[in-house]
């Protein structure tokens, strides 16, 4: 029995030792077949780095921004591929700067991702060796195809009507890089622009409200001129914060929005979401969202056209607020209202600013404090004494209406701050037991008492009056 058991089990081990060694050869040859290391990973030879590595710098960084680099990975990892990169000219100056933007914007990643996937072939296609004539290939879009021409000498010379500058300008194992002159833009990606560029989409009748008599002069006062699509409101933010109706006026219609003006609310959301991707500022958000609504309020400033530049301090600084700093209703409220800035500032602008003036007031949405701004150790400096913060994380998000700045402190308004400090410093008189002196304040007399104790006392009645000795 005891043979018997030890040839099942030799037997197994015999078998498992085999099924080991076949995986391995498996996983071995299949490595070898696939240029890459394995599925979803690329080695250092690979076209994928060779374009990061490149000096098409500008079509390397819209990969990158476009968040396709796993998706390339994958499509090298099964097959060659070719890229057809635009020179960084046609990129930088050519582009026209509008189209450039709506490609940047966060809201338009998926016409990013089809214009850089229109410019790639999952298949190789080399420069040379080709028959004369006109061919047609299916990009990673999908739905796009590109033509390719081929001149009598059987070298690649134009791609959709783009002419070839550089054919066979990377090649690799996995794929091959030729430089174009411009850019490829597909039909459906030009729609998008055109249909949000538009403004017939977008177009408003404002309500016209019944004529103003003037009471100066008698007569009809002048309508004031039409607001340009996207311009800001006439009357101050501080007219449109809560409680209470806005007043300001209906907002010039401007891109974006269910009701065609801007989204704020969606901007504001963004913005949240970058701190809390940010990391470190949590606390800034949860008391955006969650302990006041201050975040539903920022969403309708926005969307009516305001601007907003938040001071957001970090979680370290706001664990650093007592108690009784929070404790006090709408506390939260007034402590976040200092921290907004109702212009739009990035951190090369307030920087520049404070250089240039020393020292820079901004207006804030908690009336009628400002926060002053200075240059200290080459970055910016807001506030003064103990409550002074720094600009710690420059930028953290900028979309034209909304702009983040990560401050390492918690701003108090100035009348706070000199209490605090004035309670501190202010020196006590004490008695020789100890216990503060009370304090006597002396009576002014005025000046008809005065003169009333004088004649008195050329008749000598002064004396009669407490008042006049």
């Amino acid at each position: 029995m005891a043979m018997d058991g030890g040839g099942i089990y030799g037997g197994t081990t015999i078998f498992y030792t085999s099924l080991l060694l076949f995986s391995i050869f498996s996983i071995s040859s299949q490595s070898s077949q696939i240029p890459g290391s394995g599925p979803g990973q690329i080695n250092s030879n690979s076209i994928l780095v060779a374009l990061l590595d490149s000096h098409y710098t500008e079509l390397a960084e819209l990969v990158e921004k476009a968040m396709l680099l796993q998706t390339l990975e994958q499509t090298v990892g099964s097959h060659n591929i070719t890229i057809f990169a635009p020179k960084n000219e046609a990129l930088e100056r050519d582009l026209d700067p509008d189209f450039k933007r709506f490609l940047l914007e966060p809201r338009n990643l998926h016409s990013l991702q089809t214009l850089l996937k229109s410019h790639i072939i999952p298949m190789r296609i080399s420069g040379s060796e080709n028959a004369p004539g006109s061919t047609h290939h299916r990009t990673l879009a999908g739905h796009h195809h590109l033509r390719l021409e081929t001149n009598g000498t059987g070298r690649q010379c134009c791609v959709d009507g783009s002419r070839i500058l550089h054919p066979d300008a990377i090649t690799r194992p996995d794929g091959v890089i030729h430089g174009i002159e411009r850019l490829l833009i597909p039909r459906s990606v030009q729609d998008d622009f055109n249909r949000r560029r538009s403004l017939t989409s977008i177009a408003a009748v404002k309500p016209e409200s019944a004529p103003v008599v003037d009471p100066r002069t008698h007569r009809l006062k002048k309508q004031p001129p039409p607001q340009k699509p996207g311009s800001s409101p006439v009357l101050p933010i501080y007219d449109a914060m809560a409680p209470g109706p806005s007043l300001a006026p209906a907002p010039a219609p401007g891109p974006g929005g269910p009701h065609h003006h801007f989204n704020g609310e969606a901007q504001v959301k963004d913005f949240i979401h970058t701190l809390l991707h940010y990391g470190g500022y949590n606390e800034m958000a949860d008391i955006l969202v969650n302990l006041t609504s201050l975040a539903t309020e920022m969403g309708r400033l926005v969307s009516e056209g305001y601007v907003l530049t938040v001071l957001a301090p970090n979680d370290e600084a706001m664990a650093k607020l007592t108690t009784e700093q929070l404790s006090e209703p709408g506390a939260p409220e007034q402590i976040m209202y200092y921290h907004l800035i109702p212009e739009y500032q990035t951190e090369e602008s307030m920087y520049n600013a404070v250089r240039r003036f020393g020292k820079v007031r901004y207006d804030t949405l908690r009336l009628p404090h400002k926060v002053v701004a200075q240059e200290a150790d080459g970055s910016v400096k807001f506030g003064h004494g103990d409550g002074s913060a720094y600009l710690f994380d420059p930028d953290i998000f900028t979309d034209g209406r909304i702009s983040v700045q990560g401050i390492d402190g918690v701003l108090l308004p100035p009348q706070e701050q000199d209490e605090e400090e004035d309670e501190k410093e202010k020196p006590v008189t004490r008695t020789r037991s100890g216990q503060p002196a009370k304090v006597v304040v002396k009576q002014r007399r005025g000046k008809l008492l005065e003169a009333t104790c004088w004649m008195l006392g050329t008749v000598g009645q002064h004396s009669r009056f407490t008042s006049c000795q």
